[in-house]
């Protein structure tokens, strides 16, 4: 057994949870706790499952998971077998995190772009669902987070960030031509969402990703709530 092996093995068992049950206080994590507490387990739980979303999304910028895995793990997330149900809020913003992390790199691939199509599709109408009183079946921060991975998009994975890091003498000299040359000057960075870091293809010849392979061959779907 390989560490790679062992690797790819682990993330599938969390996602496989994450289709699952994941966010569900068990009885004897209800023990003892009062509301706060057990507001602040359910976090924990969904920011493992968001944290688990981004590794995976780096397994595949590092070619160790495959563009089919990725989109069979997009669309099990989204249920886009099954539109009728509705994919609890944790599993939409999942979604949102993992193709933040890869959109573009993804979009690249064949079998990504038909992937990244349907499951934006479907967001889409995830985000446009109505309940029997016209309100959104999903609340408003959700819906921001669906548009806004559309959007990026829809601009070619190209995506406004603030971010306030340390920067060099000469970076900050940098900085100030690029926002004289484009006449902005709100201290925002342009990037590309998902874009496969530059320093993994050093060296190498031809597309990368083109043979990765892993026990990871499929994704089985567990029972649906």
């Amino acid at each position: 057994v390989t560490f790679k092996a062992t690797l790819l093995t682990v993330c599938q068992t969390e996602f496989e949870g994450i289709l699952g049950d994941s966010l569900d206080i068990t009885e004897e994590e209800k023990q003892g706790k009062d509301k706060e507490e057990l507001d602040f387990l359910k976090g924990q739980k969904k920011s493992r499952c968001l944290a688990t979303m981004k590794f995976i999304g780096h397994l595949f910028l590092r070619d160790l998971l495959r563009a089919s895995i990725i989109g069979q793990v997009t669309q099990d997330l989204a249920m886009c077998s099954d539109a009728d149900k509705l994919p609890e809020e944790h599993k939409v913003e999942c979604i949102c995190e993992l193709l933040n992390s890869i959109g573009h790199t993804l979009d690249s691939r064949p079998a990504g772009k038909e992937s990244i199509k349907q499951v934006c599709g479907r967001l889409l109408d995830l985000k446009q669902r109505k309940d029997k009183k016209g309100k959104g079946v999903y609340p408003m921060r959700v819906q921001f987070m669906i548009q806004d991975l559309l959007d990026t998009k829809n601009a070619g994975w190209m995506k406004k960030v603030f971010k306030a890091t340390a920067k060099t003498k000469d970076e900050i000299k940098q900085d100030a031509k690029r926002d004289e040359r484009t006449q902005k000057n709100d201290g925002a960075e342009v990037i590309v969402a998902g874009q496969r870091p530059a320093y993994l293809d050093a060296g190498k010849e031809g597309a990368p990703g083109s043979k990765a392979d892993g026990p990871w061959q499929s994704v089985p779907a567990k029972a649906r709530r």
